[in-house]
């Protein structure tokens, strides 16, 4: 496929777009008219907000046909999967967060024991070791 020439839509190129070139028409929110607005799209998904789940079909099925026209590789299959990065999606499709326990049990950078010795106020944290930081943060 040849490729297309994208270019910023102005306020009057917008204004000028029929609703239907719109994901979500209603809004006329996340305009099709390229490959870049379809990829922008599908990563500002889930941040458009007032719209019912037949509403996100109906968007879901444009953005697909959008994608094949100006051959946009989607690898969701369903709407509830665009806008989030697949390494946190859990089988409730939302964000997980690690629990207190899972922090504290994870491996921490140097970076990181400096970054609390320093909300701390560790005294001589400059030059210490990372063993040396994690002793020191067990301490206080």
């Amino acid at each position: 496929m040849a490729s297309r020439r994208t270019h910023p839509l102005d306020a009057e190129d917008r204004n000028a777009l029929p609703d239907s070139r719109f994901a979500f028409p209603r809004l006329r929110k996340e305009p099709l008219t390229d490959a870049a607005h379809v990829r922008n799209a599908i990563a500002r998904f889930d941040q458009v907000r007032d719209v019912s789940d037949r509403e996100r079909d109906e968007a879901f099925r444009r953005i697909q046909r959008a994608a094949d026209k100006f051959g946009v590789q989607m690898s969701e299959s369903r709407w509830q999967e665009l806008g989030k990065p697949s390494a946190t999606r859990t089988s409730s499709d939302k964000p997980r967060t690690a629990t207190r326990a899972e922090r504290a049990a994870a491996p921490r950078s140097k970076a990181d024991l400096y970054a609390e010795a320093r909300r701390r106020h560790v005294k001589g944290r400059s030059t210490m070791t990372k063993d040396a930081l994690q002793r020191a943060l067990q301490g206080t």
